[in-house]
């Protein structure tokens, strides 16, 4: 072997280990979510490798296997205080969502995410006391199921379990009300060589904040100086804060994995397709380089959130949380976007979907904005639908009055399965087969309900509650 082909693979070995690996989130709180193996079609299409899950749903986990696909099972808030208090049943859930999917389905899990952003302030310490013990006790049933060197458990926060005291970088710290816990959890992680995961939303600074700056957010801003250091984005900067916090408190090598970030596409005035498309695709040009953040260079390990539009998500922070998908809930890409793995920047949609009929329930042509009937069967299709697409500055904010209430009535038609009584408002709606979609907004058709296996034949299917009519009014 010549010196000249081992320069060739010492070089190449050095790109590979210099290119982060794509990674998504992939939720499923949908109405009427894709199947399960249509999914993971999609994945393996666009070349993802890595994909976050939030809990560890049969169905998911068996498509996943075979896969090769790595993957980082979830457990949700709520079953927090049962594994904190019971080893046993931390032992039967590894059973039950580890073991058996690895060594029966040949699902490749790598991780198990313990709580989602337990810390958070608006949960009042809800999770403070039980999600350290439960992370304690999952990662005593992995070792005694033979697995702790194959599958690490880590904790995704939210970047508010650190602060700085300067506003820049260098006066990072964890919070100062959880700090004792978050050394307690730092050194159980490093102890184990499993992660700090945390998640990282310019997006919601900006959406908290009207003032604050949106090139930075957006990540391309003049450059904020920390000393002789610069930053010019916001994720570098809030990246780098956890960075020295963790130095400060003695872990300045911990490994760092990005469990969320992303940008949405509508719910918000800054929530639009432009701004998305920007923000996600300079980040992964970011990180497709390896270049890292000023205080800590190298790959990033990052998950985007996330991969598809969830209707069911809770819109308490926002009406933004259903739209953070790089997907529309029936598979289909929402901008062009380059994942580094191909020179199209295009995604590739989801394959042999199933739709409903081509026909949809808009508000009669002759009846009027100020009849009575409409107000209220507004209220009642929002209340059960979906109108967070709707309002100034969202992505179907320039419908008229009319489009608005077509769109609302529609809603509830489509996640009603075109049932004939779900287009039923007073006398005041009908069903049409001419598309009412316009340029910049699309009513949509809803995807044939989804079976799960483990379900045994019910349908994943539930109305939503949403009060969001009398806002939405004030638009017509």
């Amino acid at each position: 072997m010549g010196w000249g082909f081992v320069v060739v693979l010492l070089t190449m070995a050095m790109v590979i280990q210099r290119t982060s690996s794509i990674r998504a989130n992939w939720g499923t709180q949908a109405s009427h979510p894709l199947p399960p193996d249509t999914v993971v079609r999609m994945l393996r299409d666009n070349n993802i490798q890595k994909v976050k899950l939030f809990d560890a749903e049969y169905d998911t986990l068996k498509a996943l296997g075979e896969s090769r696909i790595e993957v980082m099972v979830g457990i949700p808030n709520e079953m927090l205080s049962t594994l904190a208090s019971s080893l046993k049943a931390a032992e039967k859930w590894v059973a039950i969502n580890v073991s058996t999917h690895i060594s029966t389905n040949n699902v490749n899990i790598r991780y198990v995410a313990v709580g989602n952003e337990p810390f958070l302030s608006s949960y009042n310490g809800s999770y403070l006391n039980t999600t350290f013990p439960a992370l304690r006790n999952i990662q005593t049933a992995l070792t005694k199921a033979g697995l702790q060197n194959q599958v690490k458990v880590t904790c995704p926060l939210n970047a508010d379990v650190y602060e700085t005291s300067t506003t820049l970088p260098s006066g990072g710290n964890f919070r100062a009300n959880i700090h004792d816990l978050m050394i307690t959890i730092v050194k159980f992680l490093s102890e184990n060589d499993s992660p700090f995961t945390v998640n990282i939303y310019p997006f919601i600074s900006l959406y908290n904040d009207d003032k604050f700056p949106i090139d930075y957010a957006l990540g391309v801003s003049k450059p904020l100086s920390d000393g002789e250091t610069l930053y010019n984005n916001m994720f570098d900067a809030n990246y780098d804060t956890l960075v020295h916090a963790l130095e400060k408190n003695g872990f300045g090598k911990m490994p760092i994995v990005v469990g969320e970030i992303g940008w949405p596409t509508g719910g918000d005035k800054n929530a639009n397709v432009e701004f998305a498309r920007k923000f996600n695709q300079g980040f992964m040009d970011h990180i497709s380089g390896g270049k890292g953040t000023p205080k800590r260079p190298g790959p990033i390990d990052a998950y985007l959130f996330s991969l598809i539009d969830e209707d069911r998500k809770s819109v308490e922070p926002g009406y933004f949380e259903r739209h953070w998908g790089l997907f529309t809930f029936d598979g289909l890409p929402k901008y062009a976007f380059n994942l580094g793995t191909t020179n199209t920047g295009a995604l590739v949609q989801a394959k042999e979907v199933n739709y409903l009929m081509k026909k949809w329930c808009v508000m009669k042509p002759n009846v009027r904005l100020d009849d009575p009937q409409v107000a209220a069967s507004v209220s009642f299709a929002c209340s059960r639908g979906d109108c967070t697409s709707l309002g100034v500055g969202t992505s179907c904010g320039k419908l008229d009055g009319k489009e608005n209430v077509s769109y609302a009535f529609n809603s509830y038609y489509q996640m009603n399965d075109q049932e004939d009584k779900a287009c039923k408002f007073s006398n005041i709606s009908e069903v049409t087969k001419t598309d009412p979609s316009t340029e910049t907004c699309r009513f949509p058709i809803m995807i044939l309900p989804y079976y799960s296996e483990a379900a045994q034949g019910q349908v994943f299917f539930l109305p939503l509650l949403m009060a969001t009519a009398i806002v939405l009014l004030s638009v017509f």
